[in-house]
This record gives C-alpha cells, sequence and structure tokens, in this order.
C-alpha cells in the first residue's frame, strides 16, 4: 500500500502542480472579476457531477465489486462486466449530458442566481455552460477506466491523467484566449478537448489488461445492478464536500464580484495536500479493504485502516497549520501577476485562513469512508452527510450574517440584507468557517459509527505517534512565525522577493517538521510497520 500511496501521489502531486500553474494562467489572462466568475461556476458544475457520480458514488460503489469478480471469477466475467457498466454508465450520462446542454440557462439560474441581475454575465455563463457539460460523460468513463486499472494496482496512469486537463486550461488561457473574440469562451473549449483527450489516454493500459471492450447497455446485469444499488446512498455520501461547494457557489453569486474567483483559489491550494495523500490514500486503501473483507480478514481490514489514519495524521495536521501561517505569502507568490491585484490576495487569503482549518477531516473522511464502503456498507455514510449538509447551510447563513454585523458600515445596515452582502467585500470567507467545521462533523458521526460496528481495532503505539506528530508541528509553527515576522509585507515587495522568501519559509518549515519528527524517534520503518 505503501509503494503504491507514493505512486500515486507522485502523480497526482505533478497534476496538482500544474494545476496551480493553471490557476496562474488563468489569474494572469483574466483575473478576479465577472467574466471569470461566470467561467468558474459554469466549470464548477459539470465538475461538481464529476466528483459526485464518476469518482464519488460511482468509484465507491464499482471498485468493491469488481474486485470481488476479479478475485472469485473468470476474466470473462470481467471484461463482460467492464462493457456492461461502461455502456450502462455511458448511455444515463448521455441523457443526462444533453439536458444539461438543452437545459442550460435552467442550471445557470439554479446555480447562480446572482447573475440574473447581470444579463451578460449570465449569457456568458450560459454558453460557458453548454461547452463544459459533455466534459461529464468523458471523464466519467475516465474514472471507470481508472477504478478497473485501480484494482489491478495500476495507480499512476489514472493519477496522471488529470494533467491533460490542466495543460489544455494553460493552452486556453496563454494561446487560445488571443485568438477568439470573447477570450473566457477559450476556458470552455479546453475543457471539452481535455474530456475526450483523458478518455483516449486511458485505452491504451486497458488493451493491456485485455479490459477494452465495446460497451454494451447492462441495465438488468446482475452485477451491475449491485453498483448501481450501492451508487444511490453514495450519490450523497461519498461528496457531501462537493455538495457543500456547490451550495456555496450558489451563495456565492449573490456576494461581490470576484467572490466566485477567490472560492475556487481557496480549493485549489487545499487539494494539493488533499489530492496528493487524502484521495491517494483513499483510493489505494480501498481495493485492500475490499479484498480483507472478501477473505473475511478482520484483523488485516483492522490493521489497513489504522495504517491510513496514522499517513493521514501525518500530513493533513502539518499542512492546515502551515497553510493558515502561509496564506498570504502563498497566493501573493504565486497569484498576484498581471490583472491579479493585492486586494485579490487578500480576499483569497480570508477564505484559505478559513476552508484551512478543516483540511484534517477532509482528508481523513477519505480515508475513513473506504471502511464502509469495502463492506459494501453505502447506507450509514448518507447519515453523517445529510447532518453535515444542513449543518453547512446553517453555519453558512450564521457566518455570513456574522461577518455582515461586524464588517458592513452603518449605512448599509439600514437597507436590506441580500443587497447589502453583495457590497460588503470579504463574505466569502464565511463560506470556507462553515465547510470547516461541517466536516468535522461530518468526521464525527463517522467515526462513531464505526467504532459501533467494531471492525476498527486501534493498533499499538498512537499516544507516542500522536506526542511526536504535535511536538514535530510546534517546532514546524516556531519557525513558520519567526519567517512571518521578520518578512510581515507579502503584496508590496517584488515577485522575485517573494519567490525566494517563499522558498525559504517552505523549506525552512518542512524541514523542522521533519527534523523534529525523527528527533523525538520516528523512523521511515514506522510507516511500514501499521
Amino acid at each position: 500500500m505503501l509503494r503504491s500511496m507514493l505512486s500515486f501521489s507522485a502523480m497526482t502531486f505533478l497534476s496538482r502542480i500544474l494545476g496551480l500553474l493553471r490557476d496562474m494562467a488563468i489569474n494572469a489572462a483574466f483575473g478576479a472579476n465577472a467574466v471569470t466568475d461566470a467561467f468558474w461556476v459554469a466549470f464548477r458544475i459539470p465538475n461538481f457531477m464529476r466528483r459526485l457520480f464518476a469518482e464519488g458514488s460511482f468509484s465507491t460503489a464499482f471498485v468493491p465489486v469488481f474486485t470481488e469478480v476479479k478475485e472469485t471469477r473468470s476474466h470473462a466475467d470481467l471484461k463482460a462486466l467492464m462493457a456492461r457498466t461502461a455502456g450502462t454508465l455511458g448511455g444515463v450520462l448521455l441523457v443526462v449530458t444533453a439536458l444539461g446542454v438543452m437545459f442550460a440557462p435552467q442550471i445557470t439560474v439554479l446555480f447562480s442566481p446572482g447573475a440574473l441581475n447581470e444579463p451578460e454575465k449570465f449569457a456568458l455563463t450560459t454558453d460557458l455552460l453548454r461547452l463544459t457539460f459533455p466534459f461529464l460523460l468523458f471523464v466519467s468513463l475516465t474514472a471507470l477506466a481508472g477504478g478497473a486499472l485501480n484494482s489491478f494496482h495500476r495507480f499512476a496512469l489514472p493519477a496522471l491523467t488529470p494533467v491533460i486537463l490542466n495543460l489544455c486550461m494553460i493552452a486556453g488561457a496563454l494561446w487560445l484566449s488571443r485568438r477568439l473574440h470573447t477570450p473566457i469562451m477559450a476556458m470552455g473549449w479546453a475543457i471539452l478537448a481535455a474530456g475526450i483527450l483523458q478518455l483516449v489516454f486511458q485505452f491504451p493500459a486497458l488493451r493491456q489488461l485485455d479490459l477494452l471492450t465495446l460497451p454494451r447497455w447492462g441495465w438488468d446485469h446482475p452485477d451491475v445492478r449491485r453498483i448501481l444499488r450501492l451508487m444511490v446512498p453514495t450519490l450523497f455520501g461519498s461528496s457531501v464536500a462537493q455538495v457543500n461547494l456547490l451550495l456555496d457557489t450558489v451563495i456565492a453569486s449573490l456576494l461581490v464580484a470576484g467572490s466566485q474567483s477567490w472560492l475556487s483559489q481557496t480549493d485549489r491550494f487545499l487539494e494539493l495536500p488533499l489530492g496528493v495523500f487524502g484521495v491517494a490514500l483513499g483510493t489505494v486503501i480501498l481495493p485492500s479493504l475490499s479484498r480483507h473483507h472478501v477473505a473475511t480478514d478482520r484483523e488485516g481490514f483492522s490493521r489497513a485502516l489504522d495504517w491510513g489514519l496514522r499517513i493521514t495524521l501525518l500530513i493533513a495536521v502539518p499542512a492546515m497549520l502551515a497553510l493558515l501561517l502561509l496564506a498570504e505569502p502563498l497566493v501573493a507568490t504565486l497569484f498576484q501577476h498581471g490583472r491579479y491585484t493585492a486586494f485579490d490576495t487578500h480576499m483569497a487569503t480570508l477564505s484559505i485562513s478559513a476552508l484551512s482549518f478543516g483540511l484534517p477531516a477532509f482528508a481523513l473522511v477519505k480515508v475513513v469512508l473506504p471502511a464502509f464502503y469495502a463492506r459494501q456498507d453505502t447506507r450509514t455514510p448518507v447519515r453523517a452527510a445529510v447532518a453535515s449538509l444542513v449543518a453547512n447551510m446553517v453555519l453558512n447563513v450564521a457566518f455570513i450574517a456574522l461577518l455582515f454585523e461586524l464588517w458592513a458600515p452603518p449605512a448599509l445596515k439600514q437597507g436590506g440584507w441580500l443587497d447589502g452582502i453583495g457590497r460588503v467585500p470579504g463574505l466569502h470567507m464565511a463560506l470556507g468557517m462553515a465547510s470547516a467545521l461541517a466536516s468535522y462533523l461530518n468526521l464525527g458521526l463517522l467515526w462513531r459509527w464505526l467504532k459501533r460496528e467494531g471492525v476498527y481495532r486501534r493498533q499499538p503505539g498512537w499516544a507516542r505517534h500522536l506526542a511526536r506528530l504535535a511536538l514535530a508541528c510546534a517546532a514546524m509553527v516556531a519557525a513558520l512565525l519567526l519567517g512571518r515576522w521578520i518578512w510581515p509585507d507579502w503584496t508590496g515587495v517584488p515577485s522575485w522577493a517573494r519567490v525566494w522568501r517563499l522558498a525559504v519559509l517552505v523549506a525552512g518549515g518542512g524541514f523542522v517538521y521533519v527534523a523534529a519528527l525523527f528527533a523525538a524517534g520516528f523512523r521511515l520503518r514506522d510507516l511500514r510497520a501499521h
């Protein structure tokens, strides 16, 4: 599992770095304004559905069933399952995609109601959505191929695939946008092209495993029906963070122009540690837990889950603290170029600081959820997800009201509340605060029910592990605070100064953290022992 995780993480790290370069290119070319808000809304809707259907519910339902057929039946049965699943998934999503393109204006109204008062922004969002929506079909079939490859321990290629999307979007921002009458439309064409290329990229690996086959309709196929039955609860349960993000999109459309863009950049910074480690661990551990469950190896199941929890904490806790302390240096260094201003840096810093508080919970949920899905229990996570979603909605309103009361000038407080929140910058920070707290509620409920079912038994050495982690994090925080004290200003200094200062802070903080871990007795063999 460690080798598989490192392989997956290396490819994902490359993808996330290119994702940062992608956002830098978009910010430099377009800035953070109503035009980029329109694009991020149009991209976020199919991207949300991609994570909901493809990476969320479908993968968590497909991999356990696919692994069971792989371990207990013939390759012919496995190939038939692949064909029937691809045909059924593709057929359903083809209809969904067609409806999405046809009803793009209505979908825009639903997810960006604030654009109704701006006809040009509304029309632009609708046009972009018609280009980006077919991405859902192609990327879902890509996820099917990736799930099959993961079941054969081929983790590197599926993890590398998102690189194609980032390269296409960089080309769209820096090259194609200069050749179109409406430059931002280049991003829609880039996403459509990337969806097709990502799917084709999987074909050679599937052919090598003799799994590349023509799709066939399989609604009545028993294994396909099992996958569908498992998918229904996970449509909600595995993607609560994405549902929360989409609700945040609706609320952000009512806030100051630029809020959608600032929130998208916040998501990018969290995706680096989450994708490289949180998603990597969840992806790697699911086939392993599924095999232990099929073999009724309760001790192996418990050890694998324990290993995942320890690794997650080693990464997620210091990542949270580093993001809290380095949010402004990171945004100023990476994004404050071209049309992206110091004000944009300050606004993005607010939401990053708020949302990064929830990073450990987001990452741990990625590891805990496979413990339910590997046992084909897709209903229990739904209960936690519903509670978390309701809490997130309530907290969104509560925190926006609180920040509005604290930050709005007296004149704005006299008018209508909905009109007022659209004129006070910074209220998008409330959405990050709400999502972070809701993620801890989701994790707490999942953990409580997991313990109650008795499938996890804590392995020895947790007290020592947590003590080392606390010591190392304290040392890292002290080093980063010293650096921030020496260099307090980040928006008013030249770009070259920001780059070398950030490099010193990141390298210094990382070195202090690792050195403190080893000084406290941590050794690399501890990663293998559990």
